[in-house]
């Protein structure tokens, strides 16, 4: 019996392997027989953009190209791709040149350029109990939270603590920030805003003026390498009395509490994808394609936004994609991985920012973004960057045919009136990825609605009477623009664009190299392999252990 099975079995993987392979083994209709359509490559860098670009990764891991990261800190990964280490790099910040230490921090001559992935919000997380309780509606103002990483507030009874939550009192408990060891970007974002808004107190524990990719630490600092580590630390047992900085994902993902940050609208903010969006709306983008930094950020009056929705420490992200023709790691197959990595990532995998902890980028940039992955055909004119529309993406800021319109910034809800100075705290949860508000189009996602609470309690309960219909004769809504209907109907959200028509806002994406007709059938050819395996391997497992119970016996 288990003869014939298993010969049946050799000859359909035989006659089947080699279409299959040679199917996937072409990048084009008509390419050289045995080009490859995708080669592995390898980055490393941020562990502030990490836990999106591994989402990326896992996605396109099933179109066939294979990616590996490794979020050793931007400095590293800066590094990395200067010593041809690696075929991309992800920093927050750009090169320096030269670091705080003298050290040259250089591309060392390989030819590159930035290239924007996601934006996001640098939070607090922190761990303090009231007896048993976990604090979740912490608020803090910029100048507390620099005092406290500066080694000027020691103790979570500080008045200052108190005042920024209105008057709440909070345990005597020694307060242990939690920095990061290595070169990192979330640490130059965070020196950079200090030095900005708050360089007296900063230039005064750091000796000088300028950010700091390596945090100093001293007193009772705790120091980490890497994001991850940071987060476990806080949230750990003995975690009790921590506070550090970490990118929103972190605490998001692991259900933790971030510091609600005063703004300079006079609200206390959390650093969701919304609030993310309002303030970045501020940032000044380099457009001169001559510099080598274009594309980089200025970001000072995002810090001084007086939107009432911004958040203070938001910013964009950047990988550094390898540009030159003779560039010593690259290869057709392994620039036509990263092309199509990158168009996903800046197109359908932006839909997947918000979820994640992180803000989608507006449609300017992302159109940037394609201009600068044409650089890598312009290196290797094998590549296929064909059907790349900008406008076809899946990304929940664009508004159809206006570049300059953020529709995420536009549909942001105002913060409730307990986040405001003076007020409150509200009860609501933080780091749930919610917007805390008292706008009844915002929901929780799961159709409940998110209002900040006036009662002040820990737990998010609404005040007695509270109704979370609106009132009666109250004019309808649109769930898009936030204006009222005229006429008092409601508008579909999946219909309106914001431009006066009901087409929809949103396509499909283009295809990438992976689905294009030989890899569709290709990966028709595995399907029928995955289904005659389903169909013969339980027939042939049952035949050896009967083989096996009959020679027992």
């Amino acid at each position: 019996m288990i003869r014939p099975l298993r010969l049946l079995l050799t000859l359909v993987l035989a006659a089947m392997l080699p279409a299959a392979v040679g199917g996937m083994a072409h990048a084009d209709e008509g390419a050289p027989a045995g080009r490859a359509a995708y080669a592995q490559i390898e980055g490393s860098g941020s562990t502030w953009s990490e836990v999106i670009v591994q989402q990326w990764i896992s996605d396109v891991d099933a179109l066939g190209m294979k990616v590996t990261y490794n979020g050793g800190g931007s400095s590293q990964g800066r590094k990395n791709f200067s010593q041809n280490v690696t075929d991309f790099g992800i920093s927050e910040i750009p090169y320096p040149g030269v670091d705080e230490f003298g050290n040259a921090d250089n591309s060392n001559g390989r030819e590159f350029a930035y290239l924007p992935i996601v934006a996001g919000g640098t939070a607090f997380t922190y761990q303090l109990k009231i007896g048993n309780e976990l604090v979740r509606n912490l608020r803090l103002s910029g100048e507390t939270l620099v005092k406290i990483f500066t080694n000027q507030i020691t103790n979570w009874n500080d008045p200052a603590i108190a005042k920024d939550n209105n008057g709440r009192a909070f345990p005597s408990l020694p307060i242990t920030p939690v920095v990061r060891s290595d070169g990192s970007g979330t640490t130059a974002q965070l020196t950079t805003w200090m030095d900005s808004e708050y360089g007296s107190l900063w230039q005064g524990y750091y000796g000088r003026d300028g950010y700091t990719s390596y945090y100093p630490r001293k007193g009772r600092m705790i120091a980490q390498s890497g994001s991850d580590q940071v987060m476990n630390t806080i949230s750990g047992f003995a975690g009790n009395g921590t506070i550090g900085y970490v990118e929103y994902s972190y605490p998001l993902n692991k259900d933790y509490p971030v510091v609600k940050v005063l703004n300079k609208g006079g609200f206390y903010v959390e650093p969701t994808q919304y609030n993310v969006a309002v303030a970045l709306t501020k940032a000044k983008i380099n457009q001169d394609k001559s510099s080598p930094l274009y594309l980089t950020q200025v970001l000072d009056d995002v810090y001084r936004s007086t939107d009432p929705r911004a958040y203070p420490l938001s910013s964009y992200s950047y990988m550094i994609v390898p540009t030159g023709a003779s560039d010593q790691r690259m290869s057709t197959a392994k620039r036509q991985t990263l092309g199509d990595f990158m168009y996903y990532s800046l197109c359908e995998g932006q839909s997947k920012a918000g979820p994640y902890g992180y803000s989608p980028l507006p449609l300017n940039l992302v159109q940037a973004g394609f201009q600068q992955l044409a650089l890598l055909k312009q290196a290797d004119p094998a590549v296929d960057l064909t059907n790349r529309d900008v406008t076809k993406c899946n990304n929940p800021t664009f508004v159809s045919g206006d570049l300059k319109r953020n529709k995420l910034a536009e549909i942001a809800p105002q913060p409730a009136a307990c986040d405001e100075v003076g007020e409150g705290p509200c009860g609501t949860d933080t780091g749930t990825g919610e917007p805390s508000t008292d706008d009844a189009a915002a929901t929780d996602g799961e159709g409940g609605k998110t209002k900040g609470d006036k009662n002040g309690d820990k737990f998010g309960a609404e005040d007695p009477g509270e109704s979370s219909a609106p009132p009666p004769g109250a004019p309808a809504i649109d769930p898009v623009t936030g204006e009222q209907v005229p006429g008092g109907t409601t508008v579909d959200a999946t219909a309106a664009t914001g431009t006066g028509t009901t087409e929809q806002i949103y396509a499909t994406p283009t295809e990438l190299a992976a689905d294009r007709p030989t890899d569709r059938k290709a990966f028709g050819w595995l399907a029928v392999l995955e289904l005659l395996a389903l169909i013969l391997v339980p027939g042939v497992v049952a035949a050896v252990r009967s083989r096996r119970n009959g020679a027992a016996q």
